[in-house]
């Protein structure tokens, strides 16, 4: 059996699906602010310059609103907002890039890790009972942390003592592909501890999570 469709309702259904497709192809991801005027902006969608005056929509569906010198009410995507001029704007939302390092216990069961302070290479000891990363004096000076100029001084307790030391900020901590920057650590007047620990001043600023025999990092923002 053979069915017809009627031609006006063929030119409908065409109709319709070209403003479907029409109305697919408006999108633009940048917007910049170029130039404003009395109901006129001069913007640049996607690397394309466009003069748009008062109620005009673009190729790329941005809608002037109204301007003035100073700024441009657009609508796009449905929204109406108000940009100044100079702005540069993203209109799609990117999510945050997830970072992930996946830490494996030696054959004493420690949690070890290569990484950096301010650049320089440093042997991390995991440890989540530490409040903050915390090092030797020795170790401080080779990363060139000038704990005693820029440290605010105190002490800590250890395992045996007493012993002074002093509290910092370190510009960039790297573990893997993860950094975080101003980072609190402590530097101990002393040669302990013998290896740099990795404690909760950076930890505490990810997700840990534990993976099978890995301690898993994530760094989320």
């Amino acid at each position: 059996m053979r069915f017809f469709i009627p031609t006006i309702l063929l030119q409908i259904l065409m109709l319709c699906g070209g403003s479907l497709v029409l109305s697919a192809a408006y999108a633009v991801d940048e917007v910049v602010v170029q130039g404003l005027f009395k109901d006129t902006a001069v913007l640049q969608l996607d690397g394309r310059r466009r003069v748009l005056k008062r109620g005009q929509t673009s190729p790329e569906g941005v809608t002037l609103i109204r301007a003035d010198s100073r700024s441009a009410i657009l609508e796009i995507n449905g929204k109406r907002k108000t940009y100044a001029l100079g702005s540069k704007v993203h209109t799609r939302f990117t999510p945050p890039e997830k970072k992930v390092e996946r830490i494996w216990p030696d054959d004493r069961g420690m949690y070890t890790a290569i990484g950096s302070i301010n650049g320089l290479p440093v042997s991390f000891l995991i440890d989540t009972g530490a409040q903050s990363i915390a090092m030797n004096s020795s170790e401080a000076r080779r990363l060139g942390v000038e704990f005693r100029y820029s440290g605010k001084r105190g002490s800590v307790t250890t395992a045996s003592n007493v012993v002074p030391a002093f509290f910092v900020r370190l510009k960039s901590v790297r573990v893997g592909g993860i950094v975080l920057k101003n980072v609190q650590a402590t530097v101990i007047d002393g040669p302990q501890p013998s290896q740099v620990l990795l404690g909760m001043s950076f930890l505490g600023r990810l997700k840990i999570e534990q993976e099978g025999a890995a301690m898993k990092l994530v760094q989320t923002q």
